[in-house]
């Protein structure tokens, strides 16, 4: 991120939405820390650098998500010091980190006011008006499942919060912990996936209570006023059958209630959901736009065409309100990940499918390092510009009108000739408009593959048609009947792709 430099713009712009949108995560504190290395000063939100922000618009994004950017405080970030687990990863990504790059979670939240560090609420404010004037939206965290150990409800409304017994602290000191509360030990339990040892950075809130669900309702409500939609961390775990699986008591459902109450005054509000364990449809049922698509990506990493071929096969609603990504904040980064050719590969089919198109920062300049979300600085990383240019190709692919707003199909591919089994390796997509026509087709293995993908066009039919791939230099004149009828070969190295756009000429 470069340094602040006047924006051109003045008035502010239709805010964008499309079918199909992009969204650009940025990690607040990495990008201050580097911003603020640049300008020899602390940097807040009012130095985020307005051409910054003219390239993601270029760059076609729609939504903005600025990661981490709530008050929080210093018991957490301790914790967060002096954990052995923690430490030797830090050490991993920064072999010179010192306390001072310790930060402490940015999900160990004290309150939903944006960090002085960064300028506070009117920071925000005026960040988020710069966002609106390039017709870009604004993304941020809401964490209903837990909170710092320092929050103010501790003191206050300790029966906010799930509680326990010393035998409960001897058994599992690993998730629970005791506290002072107005001069009286109390055990509370930690914040926790019932997979894993509670974050010993957070204390679990209780659903099971109606006046914190209450309390909630208003802290969601106090955050929507503050930006355009919320990325909601971990929102599975407040589930009543996994709230109950986990704690012993049944809450009522949250979300249903808490996003009816949103949009009953902000209509347009977005709700993201983390989410895993195939629970993506049930939060989808309960009125989420978009859930994590992790079982894509999973699918992805392991490098078999036909389980990635089958996950298309989800029903269309299902697929418009998936988050497709190939990194973000918790996940290895892409090109530590993915070998140069099936990261290529792979970004075809996870971005040019239905759904919202979820980036990482790093993800284009070919960073390998994920920094833990309690770290204020990265590690120097040199670009990979192979990687880059293959991302300045595709990123326009992705703001075509078809590809934005149109209809997608996945498509058949039949064997080229007969026990030609390389056909199976194959997945392909079309996108089509009013005017506009796309073909996306990946040989997703690591061997040559041949295929006819059938065409669903019949309108072409004795017609010539053009194929020019977006994604390179390749052109081709094709017969329509032919297409319609028999379908297009393709003949792909290992990991190869095509990203054509079909137009017709002349009668054939």
């Amino acid at each position: 991120m470069a340094s602040k430099q006047k924006s051109k713009r003045e008035l502010p712009v239709q805010l964008r939405k499309s079918l199909n949108p992009s969204l650009y995560q940025i990690n607040t504190r990495v990008s201050t820390y580097d911003l603020g290395q640049t300008l020899g000063r602390p940097a807040t939100l009012d130095d985020v650098p307005d051409a910054y922000l003219d390239r993601l618009a270029e760059q076609g994004f729609e939504w903005i998500w600025f990661l981490g950017v709530w008050q929080t405080g210093t018991a957490s970030r301790e914790v967060s010091r002096k954990l052995p687990n923690l430490q030797q990863e830090f050490r991993e990504v920064l072999p010179d980190y010192t306390t001072d790059d310790v930060c402490g979670s940015c999900f160990a939240i004290t309150a939903y006011d944006v960090h002085q560090d960064f300028g506070g609420n009117d920071a925000l404010n005026r960040l988020r008006a710069r966002l609106h004037n390039r017709g870009l939206k604004l993304l941020l965290d809401f964490v209903p499942n837990h909170t710092a150990l320092d929050h103010p409800w501790i003191q206050q409304h300790p029966e906010f919060y799930v509680q326990s017994d010393e035998a409960h602290l001897q058994q599992q000191p690993q998730n629970y912990i005791r506290m002072d509360v107005g001069g009286k030990p109390t055990v509370f339990a930690y914040g926790r996936d019932p997979y894993f040892d509670g974050w010993s950075d957070t204390l679990q809130l209780n659903y099971a209570n109606p006046a914190l669900q209450d309390a909630m309702l208003q802290e969601l409500k106090k955050v929507s006023d503050l930006c355009d939609g919320v990325r909601c961390d971990m929102a599975m775990l407040i589930l009543p059958d996994v709230f109950e699986r986990t704690w012993g008591r049944r809450p009522e459902s949250f979300w249903p209630k808490a996003i009816a109450a949103v949009r009953s005054a902000k209509p347009e509000f977005l709700f993201m959901a983390e989410v895993y364990w195939d629970l993506e449809w049930t939060l989808q049922q309960q009125g989420f736009d978009y859930t994590y698509d992790k079982r894509l990506y999973d699918r992805l990493r392991d490098g078999l065409a036909r389980p990635v071929r089958e996950h298309f096969l989800a029903d269309m609603d299902f697929q418009r309100k998936s988050a497709r990504f190939l990194e973000n904040h918790d996940e290895p980064r892409a090109a530590a990940t993915f070998p140069f050719e099936k990261h290529r590969a792979a970004a075809i089919l996870t971005f040019l499918c239905p759904g919202l198109r979820f980036f990482h920062d790093g993800q284009f300049e070919g960073r390998t390092k994920r920094v833990p979300v309690h770290l204020r600085r990265r590690p120097v990383e040199q670009p990979n510009p192979a990687l880059q240019d293959f991302y300045d190709q595709l990123l326009p692919c992705l703001t075509e009108p078809c590809t934005r707003d149109g209809a997608w199909q996945l498509l058949n591919c039949v064997p080229a000739w007969e026990n030609n089994w390389t056909s199976d390796c194959f997945v392909c997509f079309a996108w089509h408009s009013e005017s506009e026509r796309i073909l996306a087709a990946v040989n997703y293995a690591s061997n040559q593959s041949q295929c006819y993908v059938q065409i669903p066009f019949p309108d072409l039919a004795g017609k010539a048609i053009l194929l020019r791939d977006l994604m390179g230099a390749e052109t081709y004149e094709r017969e329509g009947s032919e297409l319609c009828s028999r379908g297009l070969y393709l003949d792909l190295p290992p990991w190869g792709y095509n990203v054509f756009r079909l137009t017709t000429s002349a009668p054939w």
